[in-house]
């Protein structure tokens, strides 16, 4: 058998965070089995259709990298084109597909024409509830005669068609939550065509999976309640049942499911923001499923090796945006220095800030270390524009030995001390490396019998005005010569104010 999973997003504007998860369990089954991933648009709920969201579907799955075999492309003219033999991979035009097997269920009895108005389900839903009874429909157009159908659509009278839930059971095992089995008597019949034509998603996902050839369905554990339903069809068109598995969902902090109104649900968010979609697949892929216990960082390589559906947790999956932090720090401090420049190239011309190209490339090798998103590079590069205002406090090194206050004491007399002679040092310093810069400051230091925070200390905040920053030899080398004096004369005018 050939593994065959699909990821079917509805086109709604972007890629929920979720989705993603779905479609990299469904990705990572297929290739580890050498299978087909493909992409199919399920977009017949026209009132959810958004303009422009296969493309941008498209696009976000390939800057995360999740490539398919089959499914909607960009063509090198910019319109929207396919790829595979199953086609076509968007639902809207299947219609004659869906319509087609509809009345089939109609001809073997296992779906009848439903001519109720919407008036008419209000009225009998409020009785229900009156009665605590639960919201099915109570089957009165299933009562009808064939001579009556046949007058109403000959009158033209509006219908859909719902499917008939039989007696019994409905049975299947899960491959995440195993046996699972549903008493019919409990399940609604559902519409499966809507008066416009269109279907709903149960008799849709039922006849594309098919024809697909769709052997496993990775799908959210909010279809659960609907399997049955799938089931009925199958078994009534006599087709094979796939493989189901129902993944947990992703859920905010406080337990619910992680919505918009509690923060950034996209995926387009994410990366906008300057998560790496290395770092994103891979914190995702870990929300439910784990690989090995030791083990946090993994390449799609990795993955697709170790992927076990049977694995997955069957419990909601925490988003919790800070050890996505962490993870996407970790990637950034293992990208190269060009490639992270070119990374952050667009969040500094986004923000109106230029620099030579060799100052950014030094830049990012200075804050590497210190970056969680790329994002953060705009704020990072301020201060080497610009010497931020700042208290003469700050220069004095805290284990001073001689207590004072700045400019006015022993301890602000010190980093004055310090400064000035230090000063002198840098027309000979070779900033060509961090590395020589360091060397010759540290002879300096031991060659003077000094301490190394009695020097550093207040190097350091003149260089960078700031209680936190990388280390004065790389500050130096990155500001060069001049405005690294620059900032040492200001901070001796500050002490000595």
């Amino acid at each position: 058998m050939v593994i065959r999973t699909r990821f079917a997003p509805s086109p709604t504007g972007y890629l929920h965070i979720g989705g993603l998860r779905s479609a990299l369990y469904s990705y990572f089954f297929a290739r580890k089995h050498h299978g087909q991933f493909l992409l199919r648009v399920e977009d017949t709920d026209q009132s959810r259709y958004v303009p422009g969201a296969v493309e941008n579907l498209i696009k976000v799955l390939g800057q995360v990298g999740v490539d398919y075999d089959e499914g909607p492309i960009i063509k090198d003219d910019g319109t929207l084109g396919e790829k595979g033999e199953f086609g076509p991979y968007t639902q809207s035009s299947r219609l004659a597909l869906y319509q087609e097997h509809a009345k089939l269920l109609v001809e073997r009895g296992s779906a009848y024409y439903c001519f109720c108005s919407e008036e008419r389900l209000e009225t009998m839903h409020k009785e229900l509830a009156l009665a605590k009874l639960p919201p099915k429909y109570d089957r009165t157009c299933l009562r009808l005669t064939p001579e009556e159908i046949q007058a109403k659509l000959a009158a033209g009278e509006k219908y859909v068609i719902r499917l008939r839930i039989p007696e019994g059971t409905s049975e299947f095992d899960d491959l995440i939550r195993g046996h699972i089995k549903f008493d019919n008597a409990e399940v609604d019949d559902p519409i499966i065509l809507k008066s416009d034509g269109f279907p709903t998603y149960h008799l849709a996902v039922v006849v594309d999976d098919h024809f697909m050839k769709i052997t496993h369905a990775f799908r959210a554990e909010e279809w659960l309640p609907s399997t049955p339903k799938h089931l009925v069809i199958y078994k009534a068109l006599g087709w094979e049942i796939p493989f189901f598995a129902h993944l947990p969902q992703v859920l905010n902090k406080d337990k619910k499911k992680l919505s918009k109104r509690q923060g950034d649900v996209s995926v387009e968010d994410f990366l906008k923001k300057g998560y790496l979609p290395a770092a994103l697949n891979n914190y995702m892929a870990l929300c439910g499923f784990n690989p090995k216990a030791d083990q946090e960082i993994y390449s799609m390589a990795e993955f697709i090796e170790l992927f076990d559906i049977e694995k997955v947790n069957k419990a909601g999956a925490v988003f919790d945006v800070e050890k996505l932090n962490w993870m996407n720090s970790q990637y950034i401090h293992k990208t190269s220095v060009d490639e992270l420049t070119t990374l952050c190239l667009p969040y500094l011309a986004e923000a109106g800030k230029t620099f030579s190209p060799e100052l950014i490339k030094k830049i990012c090798t200075v804050e590497r270390e210190r970056l969680v998103l790329l994002s953060d590079i705009v704020e990072k590069v301020d201060s080497y524009q610009k010497l931020p205002d700042y208290a003469a406090e700050l220069l004095i090194w805290k284990k001073s030995s001689r207590p004072g206050g700045a400019g006015s004491g022993f301890a602000g007399e010190e980093a004055l001390e310090q400064l000035k002679k230090i000063i002198p040092l840098f027309e000979t310093l070779n900033l060509s490396s961090v590395e020589l810069i360091e060397a010759a400051i540290r002879e300096y230091i031991v060659s003077n019998n000094l301490q190394n925070g009695a020097v550093l200390w207040p190097l350091r905040a003149a260089l960078s005005g700031a209680a936190a920053s990388p280390s004065p030899f790389e500050l130096i080398w990155v500001l060069g010569k001049e405005e690294s004096l620059n900032r040492l004369n200001h901070a001796v005018q500050l002490l000595s104010a």
